[in-house]
């Protein structure tokens, strides 16, 4: 049988709350239903769920681009509460756009002998496609459910899912 992995881009308060420093809009919550949905379809299958949490220091340099946001330890970089991880589950704070920089989840996914990634979360053109560009690098099969992502930009959105597809492989569902 084929191991599977659903990885779950920061799916946190500062980008899925209204009251978040970095809310990504109304279109980022309604996803939060799919990806609760995957998120149960994985755990009953018996296979991995990965969380990617954005996690920065407070004079991170990513500042520079973006409001402060996710700051470690802190209300904000939290996974929201629809989506709170098991015990058991997995949770990767990263400090920049892809999961794989910086972080041990490509031991992770090989550790566990993953085939196939399907990929969730927000923000589409930013962490998730540099996720799933990361995915592709490794060779894995990756699949992207387009209810199950969202994006500050509806205009960034549409070309991320394009290049997932036509550059990474992704198959979008």
């Amino acid at each position: 049988m084929l191991k599977k992995a659903l990885i779950i881009v920061d799916m946190l308060n500062d980008f899925i709350d209204e009251k978040g420093a970095l809310f990504c809009g109304l279109g980022a919550r309604t996803i939060i239903p799919f990806i609760m949905q995957r998120q149960a379809s994985f755990r009953r299958q018996g296979e991995m769920v990965i969380y990617l949490r954005d996690s920065h220091d407070v004079d991170d340099r990513e500042f520079e681009k973006f409001p402060r946001h996710c700051i470690t330890h802190t209300w904000g970089s939290e996974i929201i509460p629809e989506l709170t991880p098991l015990p058991d589950e997995t949770i990767i704070p990263k400090k920049r756009y892809s999961g794989f920089y910086g972080t041990n989840l490509e031991d992770l996914l090989l550790e566990a002998a993953v085939e196939e990634v399907e990929v969730v979360g927000v923000c589409t053109s930013i962490c998730v496609m540099d996720t799933v560009g990361g995915l592709a690098n490794r060779d894995y099969p990756i699949k992207v459910p387009v209810a199950g992502i969202a994006d500050f930009d509806q205009e960034f959105h549409n070309f991320a899912v394009k290049r997932m597809q036509q550059l990474y492989g992704a198959e979008i569902l």
